[in-house]
């Protein structure tokens, strides 16, 4: 499966948005899940072929060539147009995606496969908790924007600055706190300190809480443990984490889970 771009949007300093069309989509069959993700392949530099391929051939070719996966979430799937949005967080020209997409033309061409998933905001709870950084963005804006009338979604986002400020929407009652890293006085875990020092309405509340390992892990802590948000049912995972490239990352992080599971 491959997407054409047909457009590329710079919504803030740090994310791009690139949105994909063409028949190479007709194999997308889009899940329920506001966290829908694809498998995007990038072709490294100096390798013999390019999008579209054959991604057993590709696979199987010398290592240095070897396409490169990332996974990135679906911010918008329209199924009239069979466009895919998806919003890339970009640090200049490091990394195989953030380099292809600060980079995007339209007719430049994404493989993918995919997609997976496996949240979407609940029905049944008279709440919602979200809590991420820019590379959990776009699932929690699509989420938001699933959550019922006039429910609570109470959504804490850390990212750089005022200027890396989305514009996001809700049918809910949305309270959006931004934790601005620059902000004077700013910590490590300035995140977490937010969650901490808020009011939470009475009830449990519908729990997705993803981003940066450490992060995500303190969030949790203080959920499961402090807040006694009961562990089963809710979403929460890294997607990253700091000072480990992807490649690190993955060969560490079942082990990391399982120490994690061990906090509360």
């Amino acid at each position: 499966m491959h997407g054409t771009v047909v457009e590329v949007e710079r919504l803030t300093p740090s994310m791009v948005r690139v949105v994909m069309g063409g028949a190479g989509l007709d194999e997308l069959d889009p899940t329920p899940f506001t966290d829908q993700y694809v498998n995007a392949l990038f072709v490294p530099d100096g390798a013999p072929y390019g999008a579209p391929f054959d991604i057993d051939a590709a696979r199987a070719g010398a290592p240095e060539h070897r396409p490169v996966g990332r996974r990135y979430t679906i911010r918008r799937w329209d199924p009239v147009e069979r466009l895919v949005t998806i919003d890339f967080v970009v640090h200049g020209d490091v990394g195989q995606a953030g380099r292809w997409a600060s980079r995007a033309q339209v007719g430049d061409i994404l493989q993918m496969t995919g997609p997976n998933g496996g949240y979407a905001p609940s029905t049944t709870h008279p709440w919602h908790l979200m809590v991420g950084d820019e590379s959990a963005l776009p699932a929690i804006a699509a989420s938001l924007e699933r959550v019922r009338e006039d429910v609570l979604a109470l959504a804490f986002v850390t990212i750089d600055g005022p200027d890396h400020e989305l514009d996001l929407t809700c049918p809910g009652k949305l309270e959006l706190r931004w934790v601005h890293r620059s902000a004077e006085g700013a910590t490590a875990d300035a995140l977490v300190e937010a969650v901490q020092a808020a009011t939470f309405p009475s009830g449990t509340p519908d729990v997705f809480v993803h981003g940066e390992a450490s992060e995500v892990r303190a969030v949790r802590r203080h959920l499961l443990g402090e807040r006694g948000v009961p562990k089963e049912g809710v979403s929460i995972s890294p997607y990253w984490r700091r000072k480990f490239t992807d490649e690190a990352w993955r060969e560490v992080k079942k082990e990391w889970l399982a120490e994690v599971a061990q906090d509360v």
